[in-house]
């Protein structure tokens, strides 16, 4: 297929999946087909597996194999699904992200490699990381360009990788800043950047379209709200956009600034889309109080996660 910055393969809204568990912490597999079947009725361009906002940190190597084979057949190609494959070791990196594409991925998102709080590789091992996973297999790679990693990625350095790595070619960028590191990411990338993405939440996703984005990775529960925003931004209609994004902020904000990783599940068991809101342990649960925040904000805007299940 024929991609470049202009005719991209992958675009819109790409959010991510939570990850389910029962009570006791096992995974909950029947409530995570039905937190798939609820995003793609939401709207989903397409979905995002085993992220940090998937608790992807607290899975077992086989718990991550069983969700990745899970997800893929269930969703069986009615969008297509990126598969969060980061790891510190190159080999190891490379391997999941070749058995992700083996099992359908369309693209694979990989953080840069690092540990803890101080262990960091410089540039020259960064650039051959992803080199090196580039090798490995034949779809895109999504860089990950996130606070959680501690690494500085600076758009020269990410656009000199994208020109001289194969597979190198979508970039979301979550770092304060953001508008701004993408538009120079698109100046100096040209053509090579196929993807300039938005992330966090989409607590920047208005001045990100206007750089540039032309995708948004975002929480699970509300792609019904968020989509419209995209769509009204690219075909022209700004105002309609600015509306829009004014409607969901409060929502978006609370997701991004309150309830963190565990909103998107909060709102599927409120719907009854899933079972079990709970975080894996020892992941702290959500204060009542933010939980009742969320919910009250939520029924104002009546997003589809609220009534899906019912």
């Amino acid at each position: 297929m024929t991609s470049s910055a202009s005719s991209p393969r992958y675009s819109g809204i790409f959010p991510v999946v939570p990850t389910t568990f029962h009570e006791d912490g096992t995974l909950d597999l029947e409530s995570q087909k039905r937190c798939l079947d609820f995003m793609i009725d939401a709207g989903s361009d397409g979905l995002c597996i085993l992220a940090n906002f998937s608790e992807q940190f607290s899975l077992s190597d086989e718990e991550r194999e069983t969700l990745t084979r899970v997800s893929l057949e269930h969703v069986a190609g009615r969008v297509p699904v990126i598969v969060t494959t980061t790891h510190y070791g190159t080999a190891v990196c490379a391997a999941r992200s070749k058995r992700a594409q083996d099992m359908g991925a369309a693209m694979v998102m990989v953080m840069p490699p690092y540990h803890g709080a101080t262990f960091r590789v410089p540039e020259p091992l960064i650039h051959e990381f992803y080199a090196r996973v580039s090798d490995a297999i034949g779809i895109p790679i999504m860089v990950q360009d996130a606070p959680a990693s501690g690494t500085v990625l600076s758009a020269p350095f990410l656009a000199r990788m994208a020109q001289e790595i194969e597979q190198l070619s979508y970039f979301k960028i979550e770092t304060p800043g953001a508008a701004s590191k993408l538009r120079e990411l698109i100046r100096l990338g040209g053509d090579a950047i196929e993807g300039p993405w938005d992330g966090e939440e989409a607590i920047t996703l208005l001045a990100d379209l206007d750089a540039g984005a032309t995708g948004a990775m975002t929480g699970g529960g509300f792609p019904d709200g968020i989509r419209p925003i995209i769509e009204a931004h690219r075909n022209g209609h700004v105002n309609r956009a600015f509306e829009l994004y004014q409607r969901w902020l409060p929502l978006i904000n609370h997701e991004n600034r309150q309830g963190g990783i565990l909103t998107a599940k909060a709102l599927m068991k409120e719907g009854g889309v899933i079972a079990c809101e709970a975080g894996r342990h020892p992941f702290p649960p959500m204060h009542p109080e933010v939980r009742r925040g969320l919910i009250d904000i939520a029924r104002r805007l009546d997003p589809l996660v609220l009534r899906w299940g019912g």
